[in-house]
């Protein structure tokens, strides 16, 4: 089951550009920065109030941030729906003819597991099914 919105991704070009107007300008408490090796990006969680901002930064010009930058800009890449059981939401979603980009939940940020659906399928939005095991969603 859908439980709320976790987050949500924002591409930026650099952390250290973009991350000055987050908690300089808004004020949101950066809650970390971490790199995800197989993504190829390295992430910085801010506090948006309940849902967190996840800004992305490609840790490669191969990453697929990297990609979404080249060929859209920097800007909001995609939604996280917090689930429980994400191997039960992956197989509803293809159930429902929605595409989806993983078939097995695959290691995120912060400990999560998490697998997308191809925007293709969803009107053009990216979303993200992310499970946190032992930590509230």
């Amino acid at each position: 089951m859908i439980k709320k919105v976790d987050h949500i991704g924002i591409a930026v070009k650099s952390l250290k550009e973009a991350l000055p107007f987050y908690t300089d300008v808004l004020k949101l408490p950066l809650l970390g920065i971490e790199e995800v090796e197989s993504e190829k990006v390295v992430v910085a969680f801010l506090d948006a109030g309940g849902t967190k901002l996840e800004l992305l930064e490609p840790s490669s010009s191969d990453s697929p941030i990297a990609k979404h930058i080249e060929k859209r800009g920097e800007g909001i890449h995609h939604v996280a729906f917090g689930v429980t059981s994400i191997k039960d939401r992956i197989n509803e979603m293809k159930e429902s003819g929605i595409r989806m980009l993983q078939d097995e939940p695959k290691p995120g940020a912060g400990g999560a597991q998490v697998a997308f659906m191809h925007p293709k399928s969803t009107g053009g939005v990216l979303y993200e099914f992310c499970e946190k095991k032992g930590m509230e969603n």
